[in-house]
C-alpha cells in the first residue's frame, strides 16, 4: 500500500482532496446536526424516537428522486467545464433552475397529500401514527426549499466549487440547533460554565424538531439560490428558461437510469424499514439509532465520491484518457484506506455512540451489535461508491441502476423477509442482508472495473483525445 501511495501524483491528491474536503466537512456538519436531533428527540422517550425514525426512509426515496436530477446535472456541467465550455455550464444551470421548481412543487403535493397514509403503509404501531404523520407534514412542507438545496448543490460541485454548499450546509445547520433548543424543549433553568440562567422554550417535542428543521431547510434553499443566481460562471442571468432539449436530453439520460435506481433502492429501504417496524419500538429505535450512528462513518466516502464524479466528468469532457486511467488508479487506494479506519473506528466506538442516542440496554446491546456487523465492510462499500461516482460524472449510469436495484431487492428485502418474516429472526439478521447486499456490489463494481466498462474512454489513445 506505501508503495501505491508514493506512486501517486502529489498535484492530482492535493486537487482530489481540495474538492473532497468541504463536502465531508458539509457532511460531517449534517451528520452532527442529525446526532444532535436524534440525542434531543431520544431524550423524549422510545415511542417518540420511533415516530421520527419510521418515515426517514420515505424521506430518502423523495430525496433520492430530486437527486437523481443533480447527478444529470453534474455530467453534463462537469463534462462541460472539462471542454473549457461556459456558455453550456451556464445555460445547463438555468435549466436546473426551471427542473427545481417542477420537481420541488410536485412533491410539495405528493409528501402533503400522503402524508396521513405513509406511517400506516410503514406498519408504524397505531399509538404513534398521529406523530410521526404530524412530523413527516411539517419536516417536507418546504420542499420546493429542499429540492433547491439538493440540485443548486450539485451543480456547483460540478464546477469545482465544493465550498460554497459547504458554507450553506453549516449555516443551515447553525440555524437547525439553535431552533432545536427554543422549540423543542420548555422553558427550564440550565447552568453553564457556573452560570445559571433560564433557557426560553416552547416546548413543542417532535413538532419543534420538526418546524426547527423546516425552517433550517427553508433559508438554506433561499441562501444557495442567491448564490447560485450570483456565481460568476454558473449564473442563470440572462438564459432562457425555457425547456431545451440539447441539454434536457443528455441530461435525461444520465439521470432516468439513476432516477430508477434511486427510486428502486429507496423504495427497498422503505420496505427494509416497514418489516423492521414490524418487529417492534425496541428494534425500529435500535434501527434509526444504529443508522444515524453509521451515517457519520460513511463522510469519507461520499466525500471522495463527489470529487471522483466531478474530475471524471473533467476528465471525459477533455477526452483525455491518461487522466481518467490515472484517476482511478488514485482514488481507489485513498478511498479503501479511508474506510478502513472509518469502520475500525466504527467497530471500536459503537457502543459509547450509541449510547449518545439511547439510554434503553436492549437499545443499546442491539445497535452496538448490528453496527460492529456493518463495520467490517465498510472498506469494501467505499469501493463501489468510488467506481460508482466515477460512473456518474461520465454518464454511465445504467450498470450501476441494474447492480443497485437488483442487489436491494433479491438479496436485501428478499433475505430479510425470509428472515424476519419466514423464519422469526430479528434485526440482526436483517443487517446481515444488508451487509451481503453490500458485498454483492462490491463483486459487482469490481468487476466493472476489471473489464473496464466504467471508463468511456477505454481503449482511446493520448492523440485520438
Amino acid at each position: 500500500m506505501c508503495n501505491i501511495f508514493r506512486s501517486l501524483d502529489k498535484k492530482t491528491i492535493r486537487m482530489i482532496l481540495a474538492l473532497a474536503w468541504p463536502t465531508m466537512l458539509e457532511q460531517l456538519m449534517q451528520t452532527a446536526v442529525q446526532y444532535i436531533d436524534t440525542a434531543m428527540v431520544g431524550s423524549l422517550g422510545t415511542n417518540a424516537m420511533a415516530a421520527v425514525g419510521a418515515t426517514t426512509t420515505v424521506g430518502w426515496l423523495i430525496g433520492g428522486m430530486v437527486s437523481a436530477w443533480g447527478v444529470g446535472f453534474l455530467s453534463y456541467i462537469a463534462r462541460a467545464c472539462g471542454a473549457g465550455d461556459r456558455d453550456a455550464a451556464a445555460k445547463a444551470a438555468a435549466q436546473a433552475v426551471l427542473v427545481t421548481a417542477a420537481m420541488g412543487l410536485l412533491f410539495t403535493g405528493i409528501t402533503l397529500g400522503l402524508s396521513g397514509q405513509i406511517p400506516v403503509w410503514m406498519q408504524v404501531k397505531e399509538a404513534i401514527r398521529p406523530l410521526a404523520s404530524q412530523y413527516f407534514f411539517i419536516l417536507y412542507t418546504p420542499m420546493l426549499f429542499r429540492a433547491a438545496t439538493i440540485i443548486f448543490g450539485t451543480v456547483l460541485r460540478a464546477a469545482g466549487d465544493t465550498k460554497t454548499p459547504m458554507k450553506v450546509g453549516v449555516f443551515v445547520n447553525i440555524i437547525n440547533v439553535v431552533l432545536n433548543f427554543l422549540l423543542i424543549y420548555p422553558t427550564r433553568p440550565l447552568e453553564v460554565a457556573g452560570l445559571s440562567f433560564t433557557m426560553p422554550g416552547a416546548g413543542l417535542g417532535i413538532v419543534g424538531a420538526a418546524a426547527a428543521s423546516a425552517i433550517a431547510v427553508a433559508v438554506g434553499g433561499i441562501y444557495i439560490t442567491v448564490v447560485l443566481w450570483r456565481h460568476p460562471m454558473l449564473s442563470p442571468r440572462g438564459q432562457r428558461f425555457r425547456p431545451d432539449g440539447e441539454i434536457l436530453r443528455p441530461t435525461l439520460r444520465v439521470a432516468i437510469p439513476n432516477m430508477f435506481q434511486r427510486f428502486g433502492t429507496s423504495l427497498g429501504y422503505v420496505a427494509f424499514a416497514a418489516m423492521i417496524n414490524a418487529l417492534g419500538e425496541i428494534a425500529t429505535s435500535a434501527h434509526t439509532v444504529a443508522n444515524t450512528v453509521e451515517s457519520l462513518f460513511y463522510i469519507p466516502g461520499y466525500g471522495m465520491q463527489t470529487a471522483a464524479a466531478t474530475l471524471a466528468g473533467n476528465a471525459y469532457g477533455a477526452k483525455d484518457p491518461q487522466r481518467m486511467k490515472r484517476l482511478a488508479r488514485m482514488f481507489i487506494p485513498i478511498e479503501v484506506s479511508l474506510m478502513v479506519v472509518s469502520g475500525t473506528l466504527l467497530f471500536l466506538f459503537a457502543e459509547p455512540l450509541v449510547r449518545l442516542f439511547s439510554a434503553d440496554e436492549a437499545v443499546i446491546v442491539l445497535g452496538v451489535t448490528v453496527l460492529r456487523m456493518v463495520a467490517v465492510s465498510e472498506p469494501f462499500y467505499g469501493f463501489s461508491i468510488i467506481v460508482e461516482g466515477m460512473m456518474q460524472g461520465v454518464g454511465r449510469t445504467r450498470l450501476p441502476f441494474i447492480f443497485n436495484v437488483a442487489g436491494m431487492w433479491l438479496v436485501r428485502i428478499a433475505g430479510t423477509w425470509v428472515c424476519t418474516t419466514m423464519l422469526g429472526l430479528g434485526l440482526v439478521s436483517a443487517w446481515a442482508c444488508m451487509i451481503a447486499h453490500n458485498l454483492l456490489l462490491f463483486g459487482l463494481f469490481l468487476g466493472c472495473y476489471i473489464r473496464g466498462t466504467w471508463n468511456p474512454l477505454q481503449g482511446m489513445t493520448p492523440a485520438e483525445g
